[in-house]
């Protein structure tokens, strides 16, 4: 089984949501997704907090953040629209 992120929790979502509005998924079945998922993302906020209070980076569940190399505290990226 491949290790799971917020990314795959998202895409369940969002297909659970398709799959009742187009009514091939029963409202039953999608809350009980629902459910989990909010367990899940209980879970993470705990896991973040906890990285927080030891000095970790983050939470494997979570889009870890890009290493930046040492001296440099952040990146600031422009986008032109049009």
């Amino acid at each position: 089984m491949s290790k799971k992120n917020i990314d795959d929790l998202r895409e369940l979502l969002f297909s659970t949501i398709e799959g009742v509005k187009a009514g091939t998924l029963d409202v039953e079945r999608a809350k009980v997704i629902g459910d989990l998922s909010q367990v899940m993302v209980n879970t993470a906020a705990v896991e973040v907090k906890y990285a927080q209070a030891t000095g970790q980076k983050g939470s494997s569940f979570l889009e870890k953040a890009e290493e930046l190399p040492a001296g440099i505290t952040g990146i600031r990226q422009h986008r032109m629209l049009g």
